[in-house]
C-alpha cells in the first residue's frame, strides 16, 4: 500500500521528516518497507529557469536555426542556438541551463551541455514542453507570459510537486489503515504516545446541501445480510474534464493514473478515507431505479475491462430495472460508468458485507483496489460522510448541483463492540506493568472508549472499524503496539525449561533420514498439498468420493486435497525433464488426506523418485541406470538405517506399478516401491522410466521405536538358494508367484526374491521372464540336496501347472 507524505500533512501537521515518520509507522506495526521520491515532472525541472530572449537572428550556416541571446537571470546574457519554428526576440521561455538533466519520452536521462552547432556555440536548451515533460507538443517552444523575471525557476511557475512516498507492507488485520486517514490516526496515537500532542484534522462536509429533489433514484435492497448499508445520492449538471493538477498529482503519486474529474474524485476519496465508492451515468440507468441483488446462475456480465463474465449465484450485483451494472463492491459494468457525454451522476457509497465480496472477487481472478478494502472491512459509520465528501469535491471541479436527497438504507445497525479488559492480563501477557492512566490515554488515541473502571479491570468499546479487535487478547497487543515494543523493560532473570524429547520424534527421525538421502544424492522436494480432481481418474486406488474438497478454491487445478504423493512428484520429474535435467533422484516428506465414510483422515508418507542415471557423467565412472534394483538398495538402506531389518518382500497391489514389491515387518506394511505405468506417465509427458517408492511415515516411525535389539547365534545349518528362470505370460505377476510358492511349501522355504525381469529379444511375443530366487533352510538340521532338488521340483510343478511357466 502506497501513502503520500504530502497527503499525510493534510490530516495531521507532521514535525517530524519522513524518515523519523517511517520509523514511527513501522513501531506502530505499519511496516515502511521502503521511501520513495516523487516528482510531477521528472526530475522537477531543476536548472530550468526563465529567460527573455533578447535577440533572434538566422543561423549563416543553417536554414532552419536561429541564434539568440537570452537573459537567464545572470550577469551576462547567453547564446542558445535554436531550431524551433517560433522563437522569436522578446519572448520569456523556459531555459534548460547548461549541467540540467532531462528525461525524455521512456524516463531515461539526458544532459545539456555546451556545444558549437554549425559553428556558434550554444550554453542551454529553450525547451518545447514535451522535452520538460509538462505536456506532449513538439511544435515549437513553450512561450511563458511576459510578467515573468528572467532566472524565476520555472518549477514554481507550474507548481512542480515534490513527495516522498511509503511502501507500506499492510498486514490483513489492518483494515484501519486502508488510507491515508487511517495511517494520520494511528500516527497521532505514536506521537500521544510520545508526549507530542497533534491535532487529527478532518475533511469538512458541513456545507453538503441538497439543491434540488429532481433526479431522485430509488434503492432496492434484496438482501440486507449481504448489503448492510447503502447510500447514494445524484449530482446533476456536471461537466467531465480533467480534475486539477494537485488532485492528478495526489494520485499519480500512489500509482493510480488520473481519468477525469468525477472519476478521479471517487479513487481520491477512497485513498483519503478507506470509503470506495462508485459513480453510475443516471441517464444509462435504465427504470430510474437501483437493485442491489443477486442474479441466476450463468447470467452474462461484461465488465470494464471489456471481459464478459458469467456470474455465480452468489455474486451480489448493483441493477437497474433491467441490466447488471456492477459487481458490487469489485467492479464496474462497461455500459453504465461516466463518459465524456456525462452530465448527471449517481453515487455509490456502501458496506458490504466483506465475506460475499472476498468470494466474488476469487471466482473471477479480480482483484481491485474497492475489493481491497470491502475484502478487509472498512467502517460503515463514515458511509454516508464520505459520500458528502465525494460530492461535494465533484461539485468543485466539475459543477452541478445535489439533486437528490441522499438515500440511507441501514436496516441491521453494526454496533460497537464491547470487550472486557483485566489488569492482571494486561500485565502478564506485556510483561511490564502499565499505569491505568498510561492505559486509558493509549485506548482514547485509538478510539476504544472506556465505559467503566473497576477494581480488576475496565469495560470497553470498540468501534466497528477495528474489525480485528474482538478479544481481550487484542486490545491489548493494541496498547503493546502504540506503547512501544521497544519500550519494554528486560528482566535480569532468565526462566527456561527443559522438556523431555525421545530420540523417536518424528522431526528427528525426519531429518535423520533426509541427511541420509542427501547424502546419497537425493533432492527434497516440497509440492502443494491441493492438486486437481482428475488425477484420481490415474488409479482405481484412488476414488473421486474420497477427495477432501477446498470450499473456495482458487481454481479447478487447486481444488482437492492430494490423495497421493505420486502425481505431484511426477509434475516435478515432468518439470525437470522438460528443462533438459533427465538424472533425477528426488524425495519428498508429505501427507495425504482423504474424506473416508468414517471421517476425515491425514496420513504422512516419505516417497522417493529415481529417474535416469544413478550419477552424472565422468570419465572415471561408467553410466549406471537407476534401475528397480538400485532403487530397492535405497528403500532397503533407509528402513535399515531406522533399525528395521527384519523384512519381509511381498507382491504390490497398487495398480500404479508395471512391476513392484513390498517390505513387510510382522503384519504392517512399511513399504511399496516399483516401475511406474507408462500409461501414468504419459499423462504427465514424461518417456523415460521412472521408480516410486511410498513409505508410511507413521508406520514406519512405530516399527522403529518398537523395534527390539535382540541377538542371536547363526544357524548352523547352513541355508540354501536356488533359482528359476522362469518364462511367464507378460500379465503374469510377481505376485502370483510369491503366493504359489508360499502355499507350495510352508515349512522350509524362507524367502522368495525377483532379481531379474527380461521383456523383449530372443523371447516369443507376449512373454517375459522372471528370475526368482528361493531360500530353503531347516534350522534343526542340514538339508540334503535330495531334500531340496523335491521342494524345487514341487515348485516348478505347481508354476508349470497354475502359470504355464517354462524353465528357460
Amino acid at each position: 500500500m502506497r501513502i503520500s507524505y504530502n497527503w499525510l500533512q493534510q490530516f495531521i501537521q507532521l514535525k517530524q521528516d519522513a524518515e523519523k515518520t517511517g520509523e514511527l509507522l513501522t513501531d506502530l506495526g505499519l511496516e515502511v518497507e521502503g521511501i520513495e521520491t516523487f516528482q510531477s515532472v521528472k526530475g522537477g525541472l531543476e536548472g530550468v529557469v526563465v529567460g527573455h530572449v533578447l535577440s533572434c537572428v538566422p543561423h549563416e550556416n543553417a536554414d532552419r536555426l536561429k541564434v539568440t541571446k537570452v537573459d537567464i537571470g545572470r550577469e551576462n546574457p547567453v547564446q542558445i542556438v535554436c531550431g524551433a519554428p517560433n522563437v522569436a526576440e522578446g519572448q520569456k521561455v523556459p531555459v534548460a541551463t547548461v549541467g540540467t538533466t532531462l528525461y525524455d519520452e521512456k524516463g531515461e536521462a539526458w544532459e545539456i551541455k555546451k556545444s558549437k552547432i554549425r559553428g556558434e556555440s550554444s550554453h542551454g536548451m529553450i525547451c518545447a514542453e514535451d522535452e520538460l515533460g509538462l505536456g506532449k507538443s513538439h511544435d515549437g517552444i513553450m512561450v511563458l507570459k511576459d510578467d515573468l523575471k528572467p532566472g524565476t525557476s520555472v518549477s514554481e511557475i507550474f507548481e512542480v510537486e515534490n513527495d516522498l512516498v511509503f511502501e507500506i507492507g499492510l498486514t490483513p488485520n489492518r483494515a484501519d489503515a486502508m488510507s491515508h486517514w487511517g495511517v494520520a490516526r494511528d500516527l497521532k496515537a505514536g506521537f500521544q504516545q510520545q508526549g507530542d500532542t497533534l491535532e487529527l484534522i478532518t475533511p469538512s462536509v458541513s456545507s453538503f446541501h441538497v439543491d434540488s429533489r429532481s433526479l431522485r433514484i430509488p434503492v432496492k435492497i434484496k438482501n440486507s445480510d449481504l448489503v448492510p448499508r447503502y447510500c447514494g445520492v445524484t449530482v446533476s449538471d456536471i461537466k467531465i474534464a480533467a480534475s486539477p493538477k494537485w488532485l492528478q498529482n495526489r494520485l499519480k503519486a500512489i500509482g493510480i493514473t488520473p481519468k477525469n474529474n468525477v472519476v478521479d474524485v471517487t479513487n481520491y476519496v477512497m485513498h483519503e478515507l478507506g470509503q470506495p465508492l462508485h459513480a453510475f451515468d443516471a441517464a444509462k440507468i435504465t427504470g430510474n431505479e437501483i437493485n442491489v441483488k443477486t442474479l441466476p446462475a450463468g447470467t452474462k456480465f461484461v465488465t470494464l475491462d471489456e471481459v464478459e463474465r458469467e456470474l455465480h449465484e452468489e455474486d451480489l450485483m448493483i441493477c437497474d430495472a433491467e441490466k447488471p451494472l456492477a459487481l458490487a463492491g469489485v467492479f464496474g459494468g462497461l455500459g453504465s460508468g461516466v463518459s465524456a457525454d456525462t452530465t448527471s451522476i449517481f453515487i455509490e457509497s456502501a458496506y458490504f458485507n466483506p465475506v460475499s465480496v472476498r468470494k466474488s472477487a476469487k471466482r473471477h481472478g479480480l482483484n481491485t483496489d474497492a475489493s481491497f478494502r470491502y475484502e478487509r472491512g472498512i467502517d460503515p459509520n463514515i458511509t454516508e460522510y464520505a459520500l458528502k465528501r465525494a460530492a461535494l469535491l465533484i461539485q468543485e471541479f466539475a459543477g452541478g448541483t445535489v439533486t437528490s436527497d441522499i438515500d440511507d438504507y441501514y436496516s441491521n445497525k453494526i454496533e460497537d463492540f464491547p470487550v472486557f479488559l483485566t489488569f492482571d492480563k494486561i500485565n502478564t501477557l506485556i510483561g511490564q506493568n502499565l499505569s491505568q492512566e498510561t492505559i486509558k490515554s493509549i485506548l482514547a488515541s485509538l478510539e476504544i472508549r472506556v465505559n467503566n473502571v473497576t477494581e480488576t479491570g475496565m469495560g470497553l468499546t470498540i468501534p466497528p472499524y477495528r474489525v480485528d479487535v474482538k478479544r481481550e487478547a487484542d486490545v491489548i497487543e493494541e496498547i503493546l503496539r502504540v506503547y512501544g515494543y521497544n519500550n519494554i523493560e528486560f528482566g535480569d532473570k532468565l526462566n527456561a525449561s527443559v522438556a523431555n524429547s525421545s530420540k523417536f520424534d518424528d522431526y528427528k527421525i525426519q531429518n535423520v533420514i533426509a541427511n541420509q538421502l542427501t547424502g546419497q544424492g537425493f533432492f527434497e522436494t516440497m509440492a502443494n498439498s491441493l492438486t486437481t480432481p482428475a488425477y484420481t481418474k490415474l488409479s482405481e486406488q484412488l476414488k473421486e468420493e474420497y477427495n477432501v474438497t477446498m470450499l473456495n478454491p482458487l481454481s479447478q487445478d487447486l481444488s482437492v486435497l492430494r490423495q497421493s504423493l505420486l502425481f505431484s512428484g511426477l509434475e516435478a520429474v515432468s518439470y525437470n525433464l522438460n528443462r533438459k535435467r533427465s538424472d533425477l533422484k528426488l524425495f519428498e516428506f508429505g501427507k495425504t488426506y482423504h474424506n473416508f465414510e468414517g471421517g476425515k483422515t491425514e496420513t504422512k508418507h516419505l516417497t522417493l523418485f529415481v529417474s535416469g542415471n544413478r550419477s552424472a557423467e565422468s570419465w572415471s565412472n561408467p553410466l549406471q541406470k537407476g534401475d528397480f534394483f538400485y532403487l530397492k538398495g535405497v528403500t532397503t538402506s533407509v528402513l535399515e538405517r531406522l533399525g528395521i531389518s527384519d523384512l519381509k518382500s511381498g507382491p504390490v497391489k497398487n495398480d500404479i506399478f508395471s512391476e513392484g514389491i513390498s517390505f513387510s515387518s510382522g503384519k504392517i506394511k512399511l513399504v511399496e516401491f516399483g516401475i511406474v505405468k507408462k500409461k501414468i506417465l504419459k499423462e504427465f509427458g514424461i518417456n523415460q522410466e521412472v521408480l516410486f517408492a511410498d513409505f508410511q511415515w507413521e508406520q514406519v516411525l512405530q516399527t522403529a521405536k518398537n523395534q527390539k535389539r535382540e541377538f542371536t547365534s547363526i544357524s548352523k545349518f547352513q541355508a540354501v538358494r536356488r533359482d528359476f528362470a522362469l518364462l511367464l505370460d507378460s500379465s503374469v505377476k510377481f505376485e502370483d508367484i510369491y503366493t504359489i510358492a508360499s502355499q507350495t511349501e510352508k515349512k522350509f522355504l524362507k524367502g522368495i526374491n525377483l532379481f531379474d525381469v527380461y521383456e523383449g529379444k530372443n523371447l516369443p511375443e507376449g512373454k517375459k521372464s522372471y528370475a526368482v530366487s528361493f531360500t530353503i533352510q531347516d534350522e534343526h538340521k542340514t538339508l540334503t540336496d535330495k531334500q531340496v532338488d523335491k521342494i524345487m521340483s514341487k515348485l516348478q510343478q505347481n508354476f508349470e501347472k497354475q502359470l504355464g511357466a517354462e524353465l528357460r
